[in-house]
């Protein structure tokens, strides 16, 4: 920018500023130059159609005094001053009109009329109102009736006539005080208003720091989208995801081209079941799996997506969460193949141990040696089913086989066996059946069921108590119910009670033995039957489990 037009543009920024802007010396000098710049037109007149005028001492000092005033608006330092230390300007500048109206009269009478420029200085500066008020009247009536006093031409007429000069100038103060009061009130709501702002403004920023630090700092991919599918935000982690699922040969790939797969880690998932695009049409959807990136870097990500609505309830963006399973979902493969291996290592030697008692069972025995046999057969051929069941629920599969049998003697059955081991806790076992009660269901299985409900609610009553299980009849189903007086559980461990491998937290802190299997299985076998399963607890309080199948 050349030298001009940068000189050019300085003096226009200087004049498109907010007269609060500027400093005070340039805001004084601006308050006096509109008087300045009459005078000199004033003078220009003066010389061109009245230049006796120009001779007369009063008007010359006039003249000099305004231009005196003017270096007075920039050579003094009003800054260090007390602040409205400038307001003795506009009062000079009554005596300075006062000195041009006599020594202009001849030429010029209506110079008095100047004295607006200082009435408004005054009246608009906000300073002293009433002080102000008063000057705006006393001072242009001083610039008249003070030379008529000196020249002693005074007369009730003469001074009459002279009033309506000051009442005119009091008029215009009074207006100019109205306007700047309201202006003041108004510039000072801004002011608070302004002031609003920036606190809001500061404590948005301070939030939105928070809020980035506090993303960046969990570990999870964080991902915001407006209706439109744009990013409003995107944390550390998930930046990371992008670049993971992004190919090495596209800078800047489109959500088709992004290396998203299925659950078997090859097959891309299509475009409009991938997580990004389902939250963009507004779906809201909780732990999708999908693998990410390709080869050895390969990871699981559980996704979440939950929909942002506007004050009209309408799709307004949303929120999804991506969360790295990877380590789980391989803990879990780990877990079902040990359980795999160790299910197919027990079933040989039980397979040889149940060939071995039916050959020994075949021959002549006493009723003692018979009955330990069976027991062993018994427990072996449970412990097979065990085994089985193992394979079967990490197959998903459970196979059942109804029959018509008499399940309230099931029931005495399996509390019969469990009564030395009650007895051994302490736990008084009952069972309330009616004398008979025919069912289609597969025996061996439903005994599983009732032996490991009866053996649980032994087992967690380790301080004694009562173990009732009843059975009744009713639309079509059968219901039985074990129910004892023992540890009970909390809400969110009944929430997870029928999961694999779960152990409650009150459990988990004693000895009591188990693997967290039993009712896993139980519930496989129920619902294979068509039934349901459920409980009832609390903490301290005992538990009930109610298994419901039809008859």
């Amino acid at each position: 920018m050349t030298e001009p037009a940068a000189w050019a543009s300085g003096r226009l920024r200087f004049f498109r500023r907010q007269f609060h802007e500027y400093r005070l010396t340039d805001r004084v000098a601006l308050s006096q130059m509109p008087l300045f710049v009459t005078t000199v037109l004033t003078a220009v007149l003066v010389a061109a159609f009245f230049p006796e005028s120009m001779r007369n001492p009063l008007f010359v000092v006039f003249l000099i005094s305004q231009l005196a005033i003017m270096v007075l608006c920039y050579a003094v330092p009003w800054e260090r001053l007390p602040y409205t230390s400038f307001l003795v300007l506009p009062l000079l500048d009554f005596i300075s009109i006062a000195l041009g109206r006599e020594g202009g009269q001849e030429g010029l009478t209506g110079i008095s009329l100047l004295a607006v420029f200082p009435v408004i200085w005054l009246c608009a500066s906000g300073y002293y109102p009433r002080t102000a008020l008063w000057l705006s009247f006393l001072a242009p009536l001083a610039i008249i009736w003070v030379p008529l006093f000196i020249r002693g031409d005074v007369s009730g007429p003469s001074l009459s006539r002279s009033l309506l000069l000051p009442v005119m100038m009091l008029g215009i103060g009074v207006s100019v005080s109205v306007l700047t009061m309201s202006m003041t009130r108004q510039q000072q709501a801004l002011e608070e208003k302004d002031q609003q702002l920036l606190d809001s403004l500061r404590s948005s920023k301070r939030h939105e720091s928070l809020l980035n630090t506090i993303l960046d700092t969990v570990h999870l991919g964080v991902l915001a989208i407006d209706s439109d599918g744009h990013d409003i935000l995107m944390n550390r982690k998930q930046r990371a995801n992008h670049e993971l699922a992004t190919p090495k040969d596209v800078n800047d790939p489109n959500e088709s081209q992004l290396l998203v797969f299925k659950g078997d880690r090859t097959t891309p998932v299509p475009v409009e079941e991938r997580p990004v695009r389902r939250a963009v049409l507004g779906e809201t959807f909780t732990d999708y799996l999908v693998w990410l990136g390709s080869g050895n870097e390969q990871r699981a990500i559980t996704t979440t997506a939950r929909a942002m609505k506007d004050p009209d309830g309408g799709f307004a963006g949303s929120v999804v969460v991506f969360s790295d399973v990877t380590d789980l979902v391989n803990a879990l493969a780990a877990k079902d193949d040990f359980v795999s291996n160790v299910s197919h290592e027990f079933r040989t030697p039980l397979t040889s141990i149940l060939g071995y008692v039916e050959i020994l069972l075949d021959d002549e025995l006493d009723g003692h040696q018979r009955h330990a046999l069976e027991i062993i057969r018994r427990n072996s051929e449970r412990l097979l089913t065990l085994v089985s069941d193992l394979l079967a629920s990490r197959n998903g599969q459970l196979i059942v086989t109804p029959q018509a049998v008499d399940v309230a003697e099931l029931v005495r059955a399996s509390v019969s066996a469990a009564l030395p081991k009650a007895a051994a806790s302490r736990v008084a076992l009952q069972a309330a059946t009616p004398e008979r009660l025919d069912a289609h269901v597969d025996a061996a299985r439903i005994s599983q069921v009732l032996d490991n409900l009866v053996s649980n609610a032994i087992k967690y009553s380790p301080d004694g108590g009562n173990v009732l299980v009843s059975l009744e009849e009713g639309d079509g189903r059968l219901t039985c119910r074990v129910r004892d007086t023992g540890m009970g559980m909390s809400a969110d461990d009944q929430a997870e009670v029928f999961t694999k491998f779960f152990r409650t937290s009150s459990v988990r802190q004693t000895n009591i033995p188990g693997v967290g299997l039993g009712l896993p299985i139980s519930k496989a076998i129920v619902e294979a039957h068509g039934g349901t399963i459920e409980v009832d607890s609390a903490l301290g309080q005992g538990s009930t489990f109610t298994f419901q199948v039809p008859v």
